[in-house]
C-alpha cells in the first residue's frame, strides 16, 4: 500500500494531539518553527544530521 507522506503525517499528528493532549499553542509553535527552519540557512545543516 502506497500512502502519501502528507497523509501519514496528518494521521500521526491528529492521533498525537488526541492521545497526548498538548496545548494548541505548542503545536502551532512547532509547526511554524519547523516551517521557518526548513526555509532558512540552517536547512542544509539539519538535513545532514537527519541523513
Amino acid at each position: 500500500m502506497d500512502v502519501p507522506l502528507w497523509l501519514a503525517l496528518l494521521v500521526v499528528g491528529v492521533l498525537g494531539v488526541k492521545l497526548i493532549r498538548p496545548p494548541w499553542w505548542l503545536v502551532a509553535v512547532l509547526l511554524v518553527g519547523g516551517y521557518l527552519l526548513a526555509d532558512s540557512l540552517l536547512a542544509p545543516v539539519i538535513d545532514s544530521f537527519l541523513k
